[in-house]
Parts: C-alpha cells; sequence; structure tokens
C-alpha cells in the first residue's frame, strides 16, 4: 500500500515528507495505523548526524500509538482493532538479557539502526521506484501506516487516548526509569534533574514517585524552568552551579544523592558538573545522547574512587517496555502519571520541520504529531 511519511536520505540530511510503499507484514508482525507519534530528541541525533544511521534513506520516529489494521491470527493475542503502543526497545522475551529481566538490552538492539528486519535481513518500506528504505528502531512512527515485529509492540486499553499514550514508549519510560530504577531514587533523597524536555520533565515525576524531598531542575530556558514545577520539582534553576549549591544547602553540605542528566544533546562537560553535585556514594545517571564519536568525561579520577561515587548509563531508563508501558498508563489512568501536561503542542505530519525547530527552540516539552 501507499503511505506518507518523513525520511532523511542523508544523515546527516533534512527531514522530507515523501510518499512510500509498504509492504503488508508477515509472520510474526503487524501493521498499524497510526494515531499519534511524539517527536524526541533522538530522531533528531540522526538528522544532525550526532548519529549516524548505517544506511539511507530512512524513515525516523520511535515513539508512537497506533490501531492495529493487519495482522497474523494467533499473534500473542493481538488482533485486528486493537490499541497498541510501540516500545521504541524490541524485546525477544528470551535473550540472556530479557531472560535475565534487562529487556532494555535486548539482542534485537543490536538491528534497531541497521534499516531492514533484524530477523532476516530484507525491508517492508521502500520508495516508490523501488529503493529500500530502513526503519528507525524497526517501527518508523514518522509513518501514517507502518509494519512492525511483534517484539515491538505493547497492546493497551481502548480508553486510554493514545496522543498520551505514545509518549511512554520512549519519553516516559525512559525518564522515570532513569529516577527509579537507574538512580534508585529513595524517600527523602536530594535530586538534580539537568535538561527538562519530554525525557526531564519524567525524571522529575520518577524522582518525585520514588519520594525525594528535593527536586532541582536545570534548564537555561525560563519556559521550561516554570513547567518543571507542574511536574515535581521543588526548585528550578537556570546552571547547574546554583543547583549543586541548593544541594549542599539541603544535604549539610553533602551534595546531591543523584544528577539525572537528560539534556537534548550530550557534553562531557555536564557529566563533570553532575559528578561534582552529588555527596559521596552519590550517582550522575547519563540518559542523554551526545556525538557518537565523543569521547571522554573530565571527573577527577581519585574522587571516583575515594568518594565512591557511581556513574551510571541508562538505556530506555532500565525499563522492561512489555511491562513498565502498561503499568506506567495505569498510574496516568490513576492520576499518579502526568502525561496531559508533557504535550505542547501537536502537529500534522507536514509539519514535522516546524516542530523540531520549536523543540531546538525550547518551546515544548513535547511536540506530538497526531495524524487524525
Amino acid at each position: 500500500m501507499q503511505v506518507r511519511g518523513a525520511i532523511v536520505r542523508t544523515s546527516p540530511g533534512d527531514l522530507e515528507i515523501v510518499d512510500l510503499e509498504l509492504d503488508d507484514p508477515r509472520r510474526d508482525e503487524l501493521q498499524v495505523k497510526m494515531v499519534a507519534s511524539g517527536m524526541c530528541h533522538s530522531d533528531d541525533h540522526h538528522v544532525t548526524g550526532d548519529s549516524p544511521l548505517n544506511s539511507c534513506p530512512f524513515a525516523l520516529g520511535h515513539e508512537g500509538a497506533g490501531i492495529v489494521t493487519k495482522v497474523w491470527p494467533n499473534s500473542k493475542g493481538i488482533e485486528e482493532g486493537d490499541h497498541i503502543v510501540f516500545s521504541a526497545i524490541p524485546s525477544c522475551g528470551h535473550c540472556r538479557w530479557c531472560a535475565s529481566g534487562m529487556s532494555n538490552l535486548c539482542d534485537l538492539t543490536a538491528g534497531i539502526l541497521a534499516g531492514p528486519r533484524w530477523t532476516d535481513g530484507t525491508y517492508r518500506l521502500h520508495t516508490l521506484d523501488g529503493e529500500a528504505v530502513g526503519q528507525l528502531c524497526g517501527i518508523s512512527t514518522f509513518l501514517d501506516t507502518t509494519t512492525a515485529s511483534l517484539d515491538s509492540v505493547v497492546k493497551i486499553d481502548r480508553d486510554i487516548p493514545m496522543d498520551k499514550a505514545c509518549l511512554v514508549g520512549c519519553a516516559v519510560s525512559t525518564g522515570w526509569g532513569s529516577a527509579v530504577n537507574s538512580a534508585d531514587v529513595r524517600p527523602g533523597d536530594t535530586v538534580i534533574v539537568m535538561g527538562i524536555g519530554g525525557i526531564g520533565a519524567s525524571a522529575i515525576q520518577g524522582a518525585k514517585f520514588g519520594g525525594a524531598e528535593n527536586i532541582i531542575a536545570v534548564d537555561p530556558v525560563a519556559f521550561k524552568r516554570e513547567q518543571a514545577g507542574i511536574f515535581g520539582a521543588t526548585h528550578a534553576v537556570a546552571t547547574m552551579e546554583e543547583a549543586a549549591e541548593l544541594a549542599r544547602q539541603f544535604t549539610n553540605g553533602q551534595g546531591a544523592d543523584s544528577a539525572i542528566i537528560t539534556v537534548g544533546v550530550l557534553q562531557a562537560g555536564y557529566i563533570s558538573e553532575g559528578f561534582a553535585a552529588i555527596r559521596k556514594a552519590g550517582t550522575v545517571v547519563v540518559t542523554s545522547i551526545g556525538p557518537r564519536d565523543a569521547v571522554g568525561a573530565p571527573i577527577p579520577l581519585h574522587e571516583l574512587t575515594l568518594s565512591q561515587k557511581r556513574l551510571q548509563g541508562s538505556l530506555f531508563g532500565a525499563t522492561n517496555g512489555n511491562w513498565d508501558i502498561k503499568r506506567l498508563l495505569g498510574l496516568y489512568r490513576s492520576g499518579a502519571l502526568q502525561l496531559d501536561e508533557m504535550v505542547t503542542r501537536t502537529y500534522a505530519l507536514d509539519d514535522i520541520a516546524q516542530g523540531y525547530r520549536d523543540l531546538h527552540a525550547g518551546r515544548n516539552i513535547r511536540g506530538v504529531i497526531d495524524y487524525r
């Protein structure tokens, strides 16, 4: 069938809206008519070349929700008409990582930037003249209809609005898990969250849910500092220097229990600032992504050892998509998780370039493409 979507022909390059040919799903796959897709900074990394793609052209988007339009019989209980959220990280359920409770590190992640299906190396998406088009994370939510693996979808209840549910497929799981899982926030903690976009806003909510007493949001953009309080931040400042001083005031000079870095583009200096702001045995959680060829972070090695500080990377918030997506949506339904407030603006697919201009300008907590 013919579909419409956003692709890049080179990385770095520009997003283009084009018509494409989409194949029907094969066994263990399904076709989904998209309803909504979050506009994540990770997609922009492929546009700018910070995270270059292995091949092009490539259809982007990895945070979405939609309605199943085609699926084989006996496909994990999923039927046509079901509502699903895509998990940005697929889960096979039986590799070492899935079997040991770390499905965010599933072996299938080796193929999410490759382009073709990780099962057989073939493509489901092509240009109108027959050129193969890669699918980001095997899903490509910047298509109005997409074909994906069953390993990448989670069935959800039909009463949950999909323009909010889509956020749980990446930003919310990643930010929430960065606080709850990777930083292991405990009651009474003092937590710094650096960078208040979709992931940072979710990290604030995770820290609040974990019982943090002081949650210090850091962002140079006044709008984002204002929004931080909505999600549970107790304080909001423009710089890490201010945040570190506040943390010391709250902890008798010791420093924050954890600093979670969720900025749009990671720089080595941010890690250094986070490291300086935490107490002995504190944790710096690095959730942001920077240029692939960037190496090294200026941290004092003696302090790493003698103060027993921990530097922790966090992929997908160390969450389990098959379980945590449903759990987070349950918290949304109960009022314990704010998703409506995260969506600053919605866009038509044809306005995706404006959406990313707004992201760069700091105008959005989260922009969402609405396909309806």
